[in-house]
């Protein structure tokens, strides 16, 4: 059995300001910290179901070299670094058998949600095939044109609701009730990291219970971008057109697996300053 935990930090208990998730900002470390010891918790749990598991563990946050190697269960492998191919899900293939959400947010535009954003804050929305997705669901729907089912989620109470309305056969753990951008009522970290490491190994002994969320046939999408700059680079990747929208740009892939690639390439793009 492989399992890929995916591990973001915006969702981990006790997380609720920048200051935690920025590597140039005071609490980064205290973050880091948090963020391993619930990866760890729910390797744990996967292991509990499965102790032959091969776990791989896809550190998904800003620069992806936020967990702490030396403190991370030795009984799994560590995605680090980038770029890489499948962003937040590197390691993800055909072969596994579960992909695991942890510390995830909600999108941009929503909540109450702690620290809520897609991607980026140049990235306003995503539409794909009319429906807005986030971080969550993009990720899942690639993990779906996989076939692998996204069998948990962790994050505030927000994301968990938005990962439910994609995927309601998913387990999700609410390690906290968001309050705004930055509050949040939290769970212990100990309290937090016992849930996620039962819920781990239920859902995935359940993994044939819960479907992909699979996207099928050409995809239409609609990216919402911040910055006219980006919307101009944007425009010189063939297939990629402004629309009616001041802020918008659309294109349509042949399938899903294209469109997330292209997605996670305007993306890059938006970090791109005017020279």
């Amino acid at each position: 059995m492989k399992a890929l935990i995916s591990v973001d930090i915006e969702g981990i208990s006790g997380i609720v300001h920048s200051s935690e998730t920025n590597p140039e900002r005071y609490d980064y470390q205290r973050g880091r910290e948090l963020m391993t010891a619930e990866a760890n918790a729910v390797i744990a749990g996967v292991l509990d179901a499965e102790p032959t598991a091969d776990v791989l563990v896809a550190d998904a946050h800003g620069t992806f070299r936020n967990l702490l190697p030396e403190q991370l269960d030795r009984r799994a492998r560590l995605v680090r670094g980038k770029p890489r191919a499948l962003n937040m899900l590197a390691g993800l293939d055909e072969e596994t058998d579960a992909a695991l959400f942890v510390g995830y947010h909600v999108r941009a535009g929503e909540g109450p949600g702690v620290l809520a954003h897609t991607m980026n804050g140049e990235i306003l929305d995503v539409r794909v095939a009319g429906r807005s997705l986030g971080e969550i669901g993009l990720n899942a729907a690639m993990a779906g044109h996989l076939g692998v089912p996204v069998v948990l989620l962790s994050g505030d109470d927000a994301a968990c609701a938005e990962a439910a309305a994609l995927i309601p056969e998913a387990v999700t753990v609410p390690v906290k009730e968001a309050l705004g951008m930055a509050a949040a009522v939290t769970l212990h970290p100990e309290e937090a990291r016992d849930r996620l490491r039962r819920a781990a190994a239920d859902a995935v002994s359940r993994r044939t219970e819960i479907p992909s969320l699979a996207l099928t046939g050409p995809v239409d999408v609609e990216v919402d971008l911040a910055s006219p700059h980006t919307i101009d680079l944007a425009t010189l990747i063939p297939g990629v057109s402004r629309t009616a929208g001041a802020r918008t740009v659309a294109f349509t892939a042949p399938d899903y697996g294209t469109a997330y690639r292209l997605i996670l390439l305007l993306a890059q793009l938006a970090t791109i300053r005017p020279a």
